[in-house]
């Protein structure tokens, strides 16, 4: 038995025959796409002075001293807060993240002195600087940031992944509120960068679904 299609339909037929090698080819490209990395191995800053640990972050505690008054002032702690301001008494809120320590320090006592003292040592000093690993590690908790770091040496400072990791489902989340999605299989196998690790982030492994 014989299928007869109308003319027009018939060459509608054929083209879309014509047009199937040319989808696939598209489809085929589209999915060797390489993804866009950019983004995710940018500082949450966008600061590459970070990556020293010289420079003060969002985040970070810092411990202030007075000295030289005949009235001695009490020590302060502080947190920078997320528009990079600590406040302190009498000066208001004063900009200090991407500053060094002597920078605040010289900031504080030009603020200080001598509007309102006439001499004034100050010493500023920053607390260590964290991130965090959570989930299916051996070791899960807080890790002192000493300097550049990954994500895969960051798992492996926390005992590395447990039997019951998901290597290919591990979140990033920057200290800026960031989320990221990582396929640690494919960071291992090089077939995808290893995206810095800095303070105030957390690192969660999540469990496989059996």
């Amino acid at each position: 038995m014989k299928l007869f299609i109308p003319l027009s339909e018939k060459s509608l037929f054929k083209a879309g025959l014509l047009l199937l090698p040319v989808l696939a080819l598209v489809l085929a490209l589209g999915g060797c796409a390489t993804p866009d990395y950019s983004e995710v191995m940018t500082p949450p800053s966008g600061d590459t002075n970070v990556l020293g640990g010289a420079h003060l972050l969002v985040g970070d505690t810092i411990t202030i001293s007075f000295d030289g008054l005949p009235n001695p002032l009490l020590s302060q702690d502080k947190t920078i807060n997320d528009d990079g301001t600590i406040t302190l008494a009498d000066i208001g809120a004063i900009k200090v993240a991407g500053k060094t320590t002597g920078d605040v320090e010289n900031i504080i006592h030009d603020l200080y002195v001598p509007r309102i003292y006439k001499h004034l040592t100050v010493t500023v000093k920053a607390g260590d600087r964290v991130y965090y690993v959570q989930g299916e590690v051996k070791s899960p908790g807080r890790q002192v940031y000493v300097g550049q770091i990954t994500v895969t040496k960051a798992i492996a400072s926390a005992g590395d992944f447990t039997d019951f990791a998901d290597r290919k489902d591990v979140l990033l989340i920057r200290s800026n509120g960031k989320r990221f999605t990582l396929n640690c299989v494919k960071i291992l196998d090089g077939r995808a960068p290893d995206p810095g690790v800095y303070p105030g982030d957390q690192i969660k492994v999540e469990r496989k679904m059996f």
